[in-house]
């Protein structure tokens, strides 16, 4: 039989697979992030790969960006802080961004130790420099966020003059942008291919509330008050419904005046 009478084999033909162009290039590596990385290129790789850069913060050579991403979010906490603050007006300006930004370290540090034992625990091979650098990623990351959301929380503080709101409000911003921050935490597990994230969960759970904890321990926050620290020790969750009631009880007041 002659070859040539059999079947064509499309790859040899000149319209074939064979000789066909790709369909599309394959998109090109990203390149590491320089050592003298200017803040602006760090905050870029934070939003668009944050993969890459839970992957430089692995490296010893890092040693930079854990500096750079906590010195951003202390600051970018303390501009919203500034909205905060214009609810209230007067000490409120210097006083809250101060308080937002110390209790988002004074948080970070009290929950370091417990996240290097649950990570640890989930079996996870990481160093406390590694961690600390992932959790200043996180931290910048959810400040990052509530920057972003500083327009509409000044619209609410500027048209509303009910504390009860305003605070439930700044909480609600914080959670979702929390909720984005503390994702890189797992995308750090997914970089160390760690499927157990139970001691992750549990650990996340611990931060939020301990976050929240502090918006009480270092009121008043969004109202004002005779003392810049409280002078009585109450549950987070027991002194917002308290606000709550006082709220709602001064403003039928009001309304039974009008």
């Amino acid at each position: 039989m002659n070859p040539t009478n059999g079947p064509t084999n499309p790859a040899n033909e000149p319209g074939g697979p064979a000789n066909a162009a790709p369909l599309s290039n394959p998109p090109p590596l990203p390149e590491p992030l320089p050592p003298n990385a200017t803040p602006g290129a760090i905050l870029q790789m934070l939003l668009k790969r944050p993969v890459q850069l839970i992957a430089e913060l692995q490296q010893t050579t890092a040693a930079r960006l854990p500096w750079v991403l906590g010195i951003f979010a202390l600051l970018a906490l303390a501009g919203y802080g500034l909205v905060i603050g214009s609810f209230s007006g007067g000490d409120q300006w210097w006083s809250a961004p101060v308080k937002v930004s110390l209790g988002a370290l004074a948080s970070a540090a009290i929950c370091l130790p417990s996240l290097f034992i649950f990570l640890s625990l989930s079996g996870a091979d990481v160093s406390l420099r590694s961690i600390v650098g992932a959790l200043c990623a996180a931290l910048a990351l959810t400040a990052l966020m509530l920057i972003g959301l500083v327009p509409v929380a000044w619209v609410f503080a500027q048209s509303s003059d009910s504390v009860a709101f305003i605070g439930t409000l700044h909480i609600v911003f914080w959670l979702i942008a929390l909720a984005f921050g503390l994702r890189l935490l797992r995308l750090l597990l997914d970089y160390l291919r760690i499927r157990e994230r139970l001691h992750l969960k549990a650990w996340t759970v611990i931060f939020v509330f301990v976050t929240l904890q502090m918006t009480t321990a270092l009121r008043p926050i969004v109202g004002t008050s005779d003392s810049w620290l409280p002078k009585e020790k109450k549950f987070f969750a027991a002194y917002w419904i308290e606000n709550i009631f006082q709220s709602g009880k001064a403003e039928a007041k009001a309304n039974s005046r009008d």
